[in-house]
């Protein structure tokens, strides 16, 4: 694995295990489990519909887990309210990016700011990935193109200095040139120590910069692989998504 000793146990970032999650009456997930390492990017992979956006959204509190447990390091994040997660150390950056369109791009990344009480050296550093932003402070969010709005909801996220980031499908519909530019923050933040859970369609995507990868199908996790072996014997991605 990147950055990792062959023979050292590898330490656990974010911990899932027997995760029950319904929408309603419907199940969702069925006895999920899950295991991000430290300084690692995992990336979940399946069909739509099979539970991976359900994942992150239960990680963060977002849907109740009915049965199972969510820890990071050593703290149970599993019952905690949604709000008090990203205290814990976990930063989503949701599908459709959700920023506040009528405002700045200054604004929204003052408002990751505002949620850990964070002040100007955090600001700087995040700018520091996102050069680009910095040419925009001054824009209506709302007015960006699109792979600008993904970085500024990426950049936003940061503001918490998370230990964990989750990031669902941050390149759609994204042109290549963006694709590119949000590929290479992921592999800065994992060279930063930072965890991330990447869930992504795009199989090239996924073999550039993830670590592992996560087969999950019908709300379980059928299969972990590590990329090497995926790049070597690309059946698995066959046999869960249909796809070569």
């Amino acid at each position: 694995m990147t950055g990792m000793n062959a023979g050292v146990p590898e330490a656990e970032a974010l911990v899932i295990s027997g995760l029950d999650c319904f929408y309603g009456e419907v199940q969702i997930l069925h006895g999920l489990d899950l295991v991000l390492h430290e300084g690692e990017v995992l990336c979940l992979f399946g069909r739509n519909g099979a539970g991976k956006t359900t994942t992150l959204k239960a990680i963060m509190g977002l849907v109740p887990a009915r049965v199972g447990s969510i820890r990071l390091g050593g703290k149970e994040l599993t019952g905690l309210p949604a709000h008090e997660v990203p205290k814990a150390g976990v930063a989503y950056v949701p599908q459709g990016r959700r920023l506040f369109a009528e405002m700045t791009v200054a604004e929204n990344i003052e408002i990751g700011l505002m949620a850990r009480r964070k002040g100007k050296a955090v600001r700087e550093n995040v700018l520091d990935l996102f050069p680009l932003l910095r040419q925009r402070l001054r824009q209506r969010s709302g007015t960006l193109s699109g792979g600008e709005q993904q970085m500024l909801a990426m950049a936003r996220a940061l503001c918490l200095e998370p230990q964990v980031l989750l990031l669902d499908e941050p390149t759609e519909g994204l042109m290549p040139s963006m694709i590119a530019k949000i590929r290479e923050t992921v592999v800065t933040l994992r060279d930063m120590g930072v965890s991330t859970i990447l869930v992504e369609q795009r199989v090239d995507a996924v073999l550039s910069i993830a670590d592992r990868v996560s087969f999950i199908e019908n709300g379980r996790n059928r299969e972990t692989v590590d990329v090497e072996e995926l790049r070597a014997d690309p059946s698995a991605v066959r046999r869960y998504v249909g796809v070569g």
